[in-house]
């Protein structure tokens, strides 16, 4: 957290992995103090992917409403650049509302990059990233990433291997500036001066239970009909499995199932297995996160411990 100033905008952040009880938790915060939510999540911003979002039911949204969920089309891409200027948009309307911005989510880069700003990186050379395909088609996208361990070893260690999208970017922006993107987002400049922020962070110190709640819910959401949400996408004639959105955890896999590329038993496998990896590296982040407050995700009184820290800092 930086300096506290009478001046600054207060701004709370609601942090932690998939499955950790965030958005019922936040949902609970609105009802307790003058909140407006706004959802930090890569996926929810999706229309007509609601199930395998976990996103809030109608009858959540009219007691809690959440910002930036359901504003972009699957066929549309959403960059953390795009996120930091719609989250400011709506961080200033709710505090002229007389309100306090709640950011709840878990796509730790929106955070980062909303506290930290982002370097301000080349843009897209076409031709390079035809060649860096070309390469991944040749050689497997495995080499890509190998290849980014030579030229950027931080990027490498943070970039899942399977993230093709981030390596090739991350590789075009060495190619075009001769100079890693780890370099250029470590000389970034920390532009959000005028805003205070207070990261609370819902930590799970049982993984086998947090393993336990994640199957649990990908059973539930089957139950639902994620598998007949993901079909509604599937027979779009203007998605594919290259999409951000289609890319998204639980999404690929049973796109993957519906193109006969995986058995029901394996999809369910995979997704699961997916969804845990996605928590191994949310709880990477936040361990690296200097500015947190940690709580036990699976307290009886955590609601308790949190209206205590904010009646303390914030209100």
């Amino acid at each position: 957290m930086s300096t506290n100033s009478a001046t600054q905008k207060k701004i709370i952040c609601l942090m932690g992995p998939t499955a950790s009880g965030k958005t019922p938790l936040a949902i609970k915060l609105v009802q307790h103090f003058p909140l407006e939510i706004i959802s930090v999540d890569s996926a929810m911003v999706y229309r007509s992917m609601n199930i395998g979002t976990a996103k809030p039911s109608v009858d959540e949204l009219r007691l809690a409403p959440h910002h930036l969920i359901d504003i972009l089309d699957p066929k549309e891409t959403y960059s953390a650049g795009q996120f930091c200027t719609d989250a400011l948009y709506e961080i200033d309307n709710i505090i002229a509302r007389g309100k306090i911005p709640l950011l709840v989510g878990g796509t730790m880069l929106y955070f980062r990059v909303l506290q930290q700003g982002m370097a301000k990186l080349p843009k897209a050379d076409m031709r390079i990233r035809a060649e860096l395909q070309a390469h991944a088609e040749r050689e497997g996208r495995e080499a890509l990433h190998a290849l980014l361990a030579t030229v950027d070893p931080l990027a490498a260690k943070r970039i899942n291997p399977h993230d093709s999208q981030r390596i090739q970017r991350a590789l075009e922006v060495y190619r075009l500036t001769h100079k890693t993107i780890s370099t250029w987002q470590i000389e970034q400049p920390r532009p959000l001066t005028d805003y205070q922020f207070y990261n609370i962070a819902l930590i799970p110190s049982d993984r086998a239970r947090l393993h336990e709640r994640i199957a649990m819910r990908f059973a539930h959401m089957l139950q639902l009909g994620f598998i007949d949400e993901v079909r509604c996408l599937y027979q779009r004639d203007d998605l594919s499995c290259d999409l951000p959105s289609i890319r998204s955890v639980g999404y690929r896999q049973v796109w993957n199932y519906l193109a006969g590329l995986s058995t029901y038993e394996v999809m369910c496998d995979q997704a699961v297995a997916a969804t845990r990896q996605l928590a191994k590296r949310q709880l990477t982040w936040l361990r690296s996160w200097s500015e947190i407050i940690p709580l036990e995700a699976d307290a009886a009184d955590v609601f308790s411990q949190v209206v205590k820290q904010l009646s303390s800092i914030v209100f």
